[in-house]
């Protein structure tokens, strides 16, 4: 198996190649491509001695040549431009986040163009490769990425995966170790977009333990959902949402407490990338001791802007992103990672089919799905309520404006998509970021 990782000089990059070592595929060689050969030189440094086959380009088509699982783990624009659009999103008056709202905006209407660019690369140059997307906003990205490769390109998130952990635990169901596979004998009822979903059911040996969690307020409490919404919510809802529905459902408290932190997420994680890559560059022997304490330290940060306390260390030690992409890889290759068959269950980010019936086909969703080495077909799902349908047509319509206006130049496709934002809801504000917006996109487009 030939593994590219598109972006192969991002920071995360060391947590997919180390879980590759330890999976036991068939990994032939690994190509790291980035087009900033400093920072590929930094991970390739990190990753040095761990007996990988690692190839380092900076030549796209290079580096597509022969692959057969592609990960794209992008960042256009770099920890500056998510600065930017958090930055200024929160200048207008509105909450700065880097996949929601104003902010997944305007990071999707510079990211737009380039992931398109690259999507008929790859139609072009290696067809039969799997691509596996972890760039933000993850929905989006997936959507634009399928509009030329189709079901060959899967997005994949922690987050849903994250919550089904916690909620096992918390109703006494063992989550396992690891977040690549839903516990066996677990059923999930997930359903939603990308950072805006909920759990609707969790069935175990037929009987949905869901109900009886929502209904024993102790339990919730000692889930990371219950500390952050309110048991009281969760009940309301009748289910457990995704912890990014808190900028949805908290709008005004987690504005304030952004601006009281002082500087936004984007800033603190640029902070600590800028000194861990310089400090690697300039002791090459201690890159990889140096990544481990910097990447730690992002992990347990994580949403600190919003949380109280100290992330819980089962969440830690389950691992991320990079685990269900290297569980989602066996899976479409037909390949059994230890202890687990050649299949998977997955919550992912695939075309919506048949699943809602309101929402078109080709739109992304984030829902359960089979996936073996025929590709990933999301599992039936049972109808979402008038509350769940209803916002997620209005952001499904938000993205599927912005991707319109990053490839088209339309002004009003640009506005639409800030303007009716449900976390936007400033006119002032809507026209001043989708104009900038626009211009971004242009701009990126101008250099591919």
């Amino acid at each position: 198996m030939r593994v590219l990782i598109l972006g192969g000089g991002g920071f995360r990059v060391p947590l997919i190649c180390r879980e590759l070592a330890v999976s036991g595929l068939p990994v032939d060689e690994i190509v790291l491509y980035d087009v900033d050969p400093e920072r590929l030189g930094v991970i390739s440094a990190v990753l040095a001695g761990g007996g990988l086959p690692l190839r380092a380009v900076t030549d796209l088509d290079a580096a597509l040549s022969g692959a057969d699982v592609i990960f794209a783990a992008l960042r256009v624009g770099g920890l500056d431009g998510r600065v930017a659009d958090e930055r200024s999103a929160l200048d207008a008056g509105v909450i700065g986040q880097e996949t929601v709202g104003a902010g997944g905006l305007s990071y999707a209407a510079r990211a737009v163009p380039v992931v398109d660019a690259i999507a008929r690369r790859i139609a072009e140059i290696a067809p039969r490769a799997w691509v596996i997307s972890m760039t933000n906003p993850a929905g989006i990205v997936t959507e634009v990425m399928a509009a030329t490769l189709g079901p060959r390109v899967i997005g994949v998130c922690d987050s849903p995966m994250g919550l089904v952990r916690r909620a096992c635990a918390a109703a006494g169901v063992d989550p396992g170790t690891r977040l690549a596979q839903v516990p066996d004998g677990v059923e999930v009822g997930y359903l939603g977009l990308n950072h805006l979903g909920w759990l609707r059911a969790l069935r175990v040996d037929g009987t949905d333990r869901l109900p009886g969690l929502l209904a024993g307020p102790d339990a919730l409490k000692r889930t990371e959902e219950g500390q952050l919404f309110g048991t009281d919510l969760l009940q309301a809802l009748g289910a457990i949402p995704n912890e990014y529905l808190y900028w949805y459902y908290a709008r005004t408290e987690a504005l304030r407490d952004i601006r009281a932190a002082g500087r936004t997420r984007a800033e603190h994680v640029r902070a600590e990338q800028q000194r861990f890559f310089a400090a690697a560059a300039a002791d090459p022997g201690q890159a990889a001791a140096l990544w481990d304490q910097a990447s730690d330290e992002r992990r347990r940060s994580y949403f600190a802007e919003l949380r109280s306390g100290e992330r819980d260390d089962a969440d830690v030690e389950a691992g991320g992103y990079e685990t269900i992409a290297i569980g989602l890889a066996a899976a479409l290759t037909g390949q059994a990672l230890a202890g687990a068959p050649g299949s998977a269950r997955l919550i992912l980010n695939v075309r919506n089919g048949g699943t809602v019936p309101a929402l078109a086909p080709d739109a992304v969703i984030e829902t359960v799905c089979r996936v073996d080495a025929g590709g990933a077909v999301p599992l039936p799902a049972a109808p979402p309520s008038d509350h769940e349908l209803g916002l997620m047509s209005t952001v499904k319509s938000c993205e599927r404006a912005i991707i319109s206006a990053a490839l088209t130049g339309s002004a009003a496709a640009a506005l639409r998509a800030f303007a009716l934002h449900p976390l936007v809801g400033s006119l002032e504000a809507a026209r001043t970021l989708s104009a900038a917006a626009l211009a971004e996109a242009a701009a990126t487009a101008a250099g591919l």
